[in-house]
């Protein structure tokens, strides 16, 4: 996050038509700001879903409910906000449960709430509807923690819990299980329970420790800043300390537009990239702002730093974690990094010029897939500045717009690049939109990723999006049929039929478009976005296999 939302509602005071948990729980997420859940209403939720419409809550009923979790993280990262899901028990959570694993690995807010068996209940292994033996557990296994709780008041206090997390800590997933006597029994949280804790200010780093780091950059003849997710929180200071550094920034994906891509020190979200390795490699000081340095982000190479390596963090379990520091700041980067500006401060340095590495990174990002470079590449061209990009587990994203299309702020490009989800974009980009609407949102993916969730274009337009789907085509799953080819397999599972494309999207009420020349699809995007409405453009890979153009071999 580039930093959880510091204001909260004034305490909801309508009174509730019936004062249970549910009531409880939801007008405590209100008070923090939560506007929008995710989720699909079922016999044992009810009691959730009785009290949105008079909390100003606006339900998203997908059609499956990992689709919640993914449009809920999509909302999350435009809000400044945990996502919330509500499921209902048994089947209802478990499906949510890849949802929750995302926003595990790749350190993300989300609150699933669900009810449970009633109190005792438990393990009772009687045959009733969605009976599972220790569903908490099961969440609990994969999210930071999951609570069965045993009253509204412990219900709430779990949710105030979650916001101390996300808030001060690494954000990650949490689950609450309402027994369903208690969600449907009536409340005993005292009303002043209900309103949001006030905002503190984040951790600071030890400031012995701040003053070794800030010697060591200060004397850095080639610093570099490596920023990962956590340095989304960081805003313009992360500006601000490159430019008195006169330091290269290089992201994680995750970390993508915490520095504005337009930036003349931004080397844009390439760390996968030899040429990016290389800069961190060599540096004499490596700055790495909240990132594990995770094997999912280096592609297979490695980060050998040869200089000083200081890791800025809010956790001390990350300070040698991948890569060994030399000095650990932990705390809040978005406290932290302005604390190492202002110990930096009347710095003087000449200014960089990146313009040999950018092109290089440019090349070898080009290299892995020229055809998936120049659909990207057309897409950028079109592309509003502030546009939010859909990504999937799909080749057209980690070969095409992660590198080919730039952002000027963080949360920009929806992604799991640890997780790599299939299904991931589409209902990502539902909620980015819904939490964004005056942002415009364009999904790219692939055909197989689309079809992992493609119920949810029915979401789309049951919610009046406005939001263009670009399909690109490669017949199935490329990526699993090369790892085949390259083990000696004969391709087996990996060649799939498809639909018609532009005829499902018109079928679920939207306006399909079918391309029949690469020259086309810039132009189609152009007029999709002015279109409005679900708009999906159907983009056969072959189309462009053919004419790429000499500037992209």
């Amino acid at each position: 996050m580039d930093t959880m939302t510091t204001e909260t509602t004034q305490p909801y005071a309508t009174p509730p038509t019936v004062n249970n948990a549910g009531f409880a729980i939801l007008t405590t997420l209100r008070n923090y700001g939560v506007d929008a859940i995710f989720g699909i209403p079922g016999t044992h939720n009810l009691e959730f879903y009785r009290h949105l419409v008079a909390l100003g809550i606006r339900p998203v009923t997908t059609r499956h409910e990992q689709g919640a979790g993914y449009g809920a993280d999509g909302w999350a990262q435009q809000k400044g906000l945990p996502g919330v899901v509500i499921t209902t028990s048994g089947p209802g959570l478990l499906n949510a449960l890849s949802a929750a694993g995302t926003a595990y690995c790749e350190s993300r807010p989300l609150i699933i709430l669900s009810p449970g068996v009633p109190e005792g209940g438990e393990f009772a292994d009687i045959g009733s509807l969605h009976e599972t033996k220790d569903a908490s557990a099961a969440a609990g296994a994969i999210m930071e923690w999951s609570r069965r709780v045993h009253s509204a008041t412990e219900a709430v206090q779990a949710v105030h819990d979650a916001f101390e997390l996300f808030r001060y800590g690494r954000p990650r997933p949490v689950h609450i299980e309402v027994p369903l006597n208690v969600l449907e029994g009536l409340s005993d949280c005292p009303v002043e329970l209900l309103d949001a804790k006030p905002v503190r200010t984040g951790k600071t780093a030890d400031p012995e420790l701040l003053k070794v780091a800030s010697n060591l950059l200060r004397g850095a003849a080639r610093p570099v800043i490596l920023a990962g997710g956590g340095s989304t929180r960081v805003g313009a200071g992360l500006a601000e300390l490159a430019e008195l550094l006169q330091a290269p920034v290089v992201t994680t994906l995750n970390g993508k537009g915490s520095l504005a891509e337009s930036h003349p020190l931004s080397l844009g979200s390439d760390i996968r990239l030899p040429a990016a390795q290389l800069l961190c490699n060599e540096a004499d000081v490596l700055l790495v702002i909240g990132s594990k340095v995770g094997e999912s982000e280096l592609w297979g190479g490695t980060l050998t730093p040869q200089g000083s390596v200081i890791r800025l963090d809010i956790l001390a379990s990350q300070a040698h974690k991948n890569v060994d520091s030399d000095v650990a700041l932990i705390g809040d980067a978005a406290v932290v990094v302005p604390q190492l500006t202002t110990e930096l401060a009347n710095l003087r340095r000449e200014t960089t010029d990146l313009a040999t590495v950018r092109e290089t990174l440019r090349s070898q990002a080009r290299a892995l897939s020229p055809v998936l470079s120049r659909i990207a590449e057309e897409a950028a061209s079109v592309l509003p500045a502030n546009t939010i990009v859909g990504g999937d587990s799909s080749q057209i994203t980690y070969l095409g717009t992660a590198s080919f299309i730039p952002h000027e702020l963080p949360h920009s490009l929806l992604y799991t690049p640890a997780y790599a989800t299939l299904g991931y974009g589409l209902p990502a980009s539902i909620g980015a939109k819904i939490a964004a609407p005056e942002r415009p949102v364009v999904c790219i993916l692939g055909d197989g990723a689309l079809m992992f969730a493609v119920q949810e274009l029915m979401t789309a337009v049951e919610q009046g999006l406005d939001l263009v789907v670009v399909c690109v085509d490669n017949g199935g799953y490329a990526e699993i049929r090369a790892n085949e080819e390259d083990r000696d397999i004969t391709p087996v599972g990996v060649d799939l039929v498809q639909p018609d494309w532009a005829a499902l999207a018109t079928a679920f009420g939207g306006t399909g478009h079918r391309l029949s020349d690469a020259t086309d699809f810039a132009p189609t995007l152009t007029d999709s976005l002015e279109r409005g409405g679900l708009q999906l453009i159907h983009v056969p890979l072959h189309l462009f296999t053919t004419t790429t153009s000499d500037s992209h071999s």
